[in-house]
């Protein structure tokens, strides 16, 4: 196939598009630079053009051009995510989803939106309508659209209470375009999400999102000190497990984390202070003053509803997750970071042997979250970066001791997820998008289904750097 770019833009200049290069540039761009190895390699790319539909009914029709016109069709939200998940690796048409951003619907338990929804947005429309918030978000809260945390994240705040967004529940129900001669629209609930749910937008295009909502709390922020690390580690998980002490956030940062990276904290902790960053709903707080006193080492150091900090630090979830890799790049733009799962039951055993491997070079950044309703630790730790063969080599130590990673230094699915093809989403890809114009280059098991995960995968179509200069 030889796309045919300026007749696929021709053919939809009815419809909004970015013609500004600078806006195409950044609007074909994440997060990738977190990672020096996706930096090297994705910086080039960009798409052909920016289109911008505003109802389903657009949708249809830019996929209808574009599959005439054999032309690759990247969707994106905010691009608040962090290994190209969104970047058109192909070039050609470049989908931004800003425009789909109305609320449907809030009724109790749930909400019907469209994807483009900014979630913080979104939440003050559900909290003003019905008292309630969305179970869980990204970081990026602020920023971040409902849409691409669906098909690009995997959890973040929320998560010690509601588990992954993968867990049966979390999504309730997804409406789905598919790329064909004749695109369909189709709806998926329960056991069929999975098929589009974390798939980059590489099998279908997600055109309205039902979520389940919990009831909204003044979270209260939290920060506490210790100078022992398996103090803050215990304390974090246990708060976790404490089943009548309400929370949304447990974070635990490593010495000298916060005294190197968080600005607006790092006044009030020394080097030595390991710190935890928590949300706790204020019907809670004298229950979790008591469980706060059991723990002699711990200091509670600032609380948002009663801070008499002379500048206040923001939201307590904006030091979490991958913000947390963002401040420290911040200061030093050498360092990147990895994503580790510790499982339940040894969670503790593994976080401590990977301290004693790698000291300072792997500081550890742990978030508690449930996992089949098992208190365990996500790891997004900050490593020194020295050479790509170092860092390969500190993803392998880190399997061989029994730790899963999610490696954030490549740009496919199955890379960046388990190294296996989800059978379900390659199934899908064959049925709703049979040419492979949807994000190509992030699924291995569309381009060479015999990949042997020995090396980083090269998607042979990446747009060469010469055609970027």
């Amino acid at each position: 196939m030889k796309p045919n770019v300026a007749a696929a833009k021709a053919a939809l200049s009815h419809i909004e598009m970015d013609e500004n290069p600078a806006t195409i540039r950044s609007k074909s761009r994440d997060f990738f630079w977190y990672s020096p190895l996706l930096k090297d390699r994705l910086d080039h790319v960009q798409a052909d053009f920016v289109v911008n539909p505003a109802s389903e009914a657009e949708v249809i029709e830019v996929l209808k051009t574009c599959y005439a016109h054999d032309v690759p069709v990247t969707v994106r939200g905010a691009g608040t995510g962090n290994y190209g998940q969104a970047m058109p690796l192909a070039g050609g048409c470049l989908m931004h989803m800003k425009n789909f951003n109305k609320v449907k619907s809030v009724y109790p338990g749930g909400v019907i939106a469209e994807p483009g929804c900014i979630m913080k947005e979104l939440d003050d429309e559900i909290r003003a309508a019905s008292g309630q918030e969305l179970r869980m978000s990204p970081s990026t809260y602020a920023m971040a659209t409902l849409g691409g945390f669906i098909a690009g994240g995997s959890g973040g705040v929320g998560s010690v209470r509601w588990g992954a967004l993968r867990d049966l529940g979390n999504i309730i129900r997804l409406r789905v375009v598919t790329m064909e001669a004749e695109p369909r629209v189709l709806e998926f609930r329960g056991e069929e999400v999975p098929r589009v749910s974390h798939a980059y937008g590489t099998n279908g295009i997600i055109t309205e999102v039902e979520m389940p909502l919990a009831p909204a709390y003044d979270w209260i922020g939290i920060f506490v000190s210790t100078e022992d690390f398996d103090e803050a580690m215990r304390f974090a998980a246990d708060l976790a497990n404490e089943d009548g002490i309400l929370i949304k956030l447990a974070s635990v940062y490593e010495a000298p984390m916060a005294k190197s990276y968080f600005q607006r904290v790092n006044a009030h902790v020394t080097e030595r202070d390991h710190l935890l960053g928590l949300m706790v709903a204020p019907h809670a707080m004298d229950a979790f003053a008591i469980f706060a006193a059991r723990y002699p080492g711990a200091r509670v150091i600032y609380r948002s509803d009663a801070s008499d900090w002379p500048r206040a630090p923001g939201p307590v979830y904006e030091f979490g997750w991958n913000h947390t890799t963002l401040r420290a790049l911040k200061f030093d733009p050498s360092v990147t970071y990895l994503q580790v799962r510790y499982k339940y039951p040894d969670h503790f055993e593994l976080v401590e042997q990977v301290r004693a491997e790698f000291g300072a070079e792997v500081l550890q950044h742990l978030e508690v979250l449930r996992e089949n309703g098992k208190v365990c630790f996500a790891g997004l730790p900050i490593v020194k970066f020295t050479s790509e063969e170092r860092l390969e080599e500190i993803v392998r130590r880190h399997e061989e001791m029994g730790c899963m990673i999610f490696n954030p230094h490549r740009y496919t699915l199955e890379e960046g997820g388990r190294q296996s093809t989800d059978q379900r989403q390659l199934d899908f890809k064959r049925e709703a998008d049979p040419k492979g114009l949807l994000n190509p280059g992030k699924m291995i098991a569309w381009d060479d289904p015999d990949w042997s995960y020995d090396q980083i995968y090269a998607y042979p179509g990446l747009l060469p750097k010469e055609a970027a200069e």
